[in-house]
């Protein structure tokens, strides 16, 4: 959500925040030898995945490209020798002009910590439920190794969010998530007393779950269930929503991108947890304090579609629009 561009070229800006690239054709990295090659990441555990990833190997070895994997999820599926085989370093994408991942959301955030790490663009094929981070469909793979092949995709950024966690007025923890960060209670029975603030200045005291802090692309995912609002990718904006909140005031906040955000864990609380992404957490002890600003490092998404988010939206949720005419004509 901040700059936009193809595979190595700069793509133009048409709005204030996501902005549409130019054609990746014809600019897509490559490693040092000129070898094209994709970085392949798929959730082993899925039978759907592994025949997935079979098919994208067999079509892109065909067309010439060179396909990398992860050493330990080689052993799952069944790959030539030709196939290269790293560790798991988040550097291990590097040198790729693509990172395709075969997978539901879990799959695809996993895939963002290589795509942010490497800059490489991640092209998500969904085989979960939702995935709005997901580019394309299962059935959809002939189509993904074409337009890998002949480099038809667009590169879009999306904002990320840079998380500090202070305790006793030291860093204690940092981090980083695509969709959200989320300070959340640690115990079922007990509520979770907070502090929330906007730029320095406090806005709300409030028992409850939790806070969840989130980027536009994460406001259809944790957010969205807490109750917070649905952010077109293109709005640069933070977002502050609260997760049942026992207070008058618990509205979810839309601030601006440049603002800081805290949330503090009041002194005679329970303990709390920090959650990036859902995927990696760390303890909150009473008093520890949360700061949430915009990512210095966006996450790199490949386009196969111009569709507009909108209709994804409809896609994805199954919205009902019979009855819809459109502007008259």
């Amino acid at each position: 959500m901040t700059s936009s561009e193809t595979s190595g070229a700069a793509g133009t800006a048409d709005t204030a925040g996501a902005r549409t690239a130019a054609p990746a054709h014809g600019t897509g990295r490559t490693a040092e030898d000129g070898q094209r090659t994709v970085f392949l990441l798929a959730h082993t555990g899925r039978p759907a995945a592994v025949r997935s990833a079979e098919l994208v190997v067999q079509g892109l070895l065909r067309s010439g490209i060179g396909v990398r994997v992860l050493a330990e999820e080689a052993a799952d599926l069944p790959l030539p020798a030709s196939v290269e085989r790293v560790e798991s370093e988040q550097c291990a994408a590097e040198g790729c002009e693509l990172l395709v991942v075969l997978g539901g959301d879990g799959t695809l955030l996993r895939g963002a910590d290589f795509a942010r790490t490497s800059g490489v663009p991640m092209l998500g094929v969904n085989l979960g439920r939702v995935g709005f981070l997901a580019e394309a469909e299962r059935d959809d793979l002939d189509k993904v190794v074409d337009r890998v092949v002949t480099r038809s995709y667009e590169v879009e950024e999306r904002m990320t969010l840079d998380v500090l966690v202070r305790n006793n007025g030291s860093i204690a923890h940092t981090d980083w998530a695509l969709n959200e960060a989320s300070v959340e209670k640690a115990a079922r029975e007990r509520m979770l007393e907070v502090v929330t603030e906007v730029d320095g200045r406090p806005v709300s005291r409030f028992g409850g779950d939790g806070v969840v802090c989130a980027t536009p692309t994460g406001s259809t995912a944790y957010a969205f269930s807490a109750g917070g609002p649905v952010v077109w990718p293109e709005v640069e904006a933070l977002l502050m929503v609260p997760i049942s909140a026992h207070a008058l005031f618990a509205k979810p906040l839309v601030t601006s991108p440049d603002s800081v955000l805290a949330v503090e864990v009041q002194p005679k609380t329970p303990h709390g947890v920090l959650w990036c992404d859902g995927r990696r957490s760390v303890e909150l002890p009473a008093g520890a304090r949360v700061e949430v600003r915009r990512g210095a490092v966006p996450v790199r998404l490949a386009r196969l579609h111009h569709a507009s988010f909108t209709d994804r939206l409809v896609a994805k949720f199954a919205l009902p629009v019979a009855g819809w005419r459109g502007a008259p004509q």
